[in-house]
């Protein structure tokens, strides 16, 4: 097919009337997409929920640790009693 005849079949296929419809296909429809919108939700509030978390055990974590202080040094003793 060249391009003038794809054209023209395209132009045939528009100007056609539109098929009818089953009338289950609305109720599929909804059904279907009622229950991706629920699995959306679901799913958002597992990642803040997940992300919450992330951010307690670190901010837990660096209050234990403290990895902004500098460990003692273990190499040199300390100079008492002189």
């Amino acid at each position: 097919m060249r391009g003038n005849d794809r054209e023209a079949a395209v132009r045939r296929l528009l100007e056609q009337a539109p098929r009818p419809l089953p009338p289950e296909i609305h109720t599929e429809a909804v059904r279907r997409g009622g229950r991706i919108l629920r699995r959306r939700t679901l799913a958002r509030r597992a990642m803040w929920l997940l992300l919450f978390a992330a951010a307690v055990a670190f901010t837990v974590w660096a209050l234990t640790a403290r990895p902004w202080v500098e460990p003692p040094s273990d190499t040199t003793p300390p100079l008492t009693g002189w």
